[in-house]
């Protein structure tokens, strides 16, 4: 179904930052975007520096770690690491993204999850920046190439998020639950969400509305 340029999308519900990647999220009533995506967004990251490790000069994620998410500091991860036999070196100062600057998600995406499997889910499974209210369900695929704004800032639409283990992980205990990525992996062409890129810089604010420009 095409959605008209100008038409409202989504009210926007949560905003989130993630510090350090793979850690805890922060969240925020209002928050600047800048070209290279949400103030303190992912500034420092933890990277093995055990040799014999599979991931030796790269990032230690959520894949490596069921734990991560639960944890605020560095310090908290480095032990963590530690009691698993893994050395971290943490790096600051860049953009630690995976593959998109900003992440969106709406609330319809994860009701077709919740529908399929048959209970609630935290939206925070998905690691979102911004997760919105949508007016009408919309699939990811009719919004890449699409241009959204949000307060003040206007982010285009790039592509659809491709998702992993770390989304079976439970926000509260890290427990894993397969049947999660199971499903997006059957019934959505493993993909939750978008990735943006920032096209105007701007402030966007919980409550704001969604628009397609």
């Amino acid at each position: 179904m095409e959605t008209a340029v100008g038409a409202q999308l989504a009210s926007l519900s949560k905003i989130w930052t993630y510090p350090v990647k793979s850690l805890r999220s922060v969240a925020h009533d209002e928050v600047k975007i800048t070209m290279e995506g949400l103030a303190g967004d992912r500034r420092t990251a933890l990277y093995v520096a055990s040799p014999e490790h599979a991931r030796t000069g790269n990032t230690y994620r959520g894949k490596e770690d069921n734990r991560l998410h639960l944890l605020g500091s560095t310090d908290e991860a480095r032990h963590a690491a530690e009691e698993r036999g893994v050395e971290l070196e943490v790096r600051t100062g860049e953009r630690y993204y995976d593959a998109g600057t900003v992440s969106l998600l709406l609330d319809c995406w994860v009701a077709e999850v919740e529908r399929g499997l048959g209970r609630r889910l935290d939206p925070m499974r998905w690691r979102p920046n911004l997760f919105a209210a949508a007016n009408q369900p919309i699939s990811e695929g009719e919004l890449v190439g699409k241009r959204v704004r949000i307060g003040s800032a206007i982010l285009r639409v790039t592509k659809a998020t491709g998702r992993c283990v770390t989304t079976t992980y439970d926000q509260r205990t890290g427990e894993s639950d397969a049947a999660v990525l199971r499903f997006v992996a059957q019934q959505r062409n493993n993909t939750m969400g978008v990735y943006c890129d920032v096209d105007s810089a701007g402030s966007v604010r919980v409550g704001d509305i969604l628009y397609l420009c």
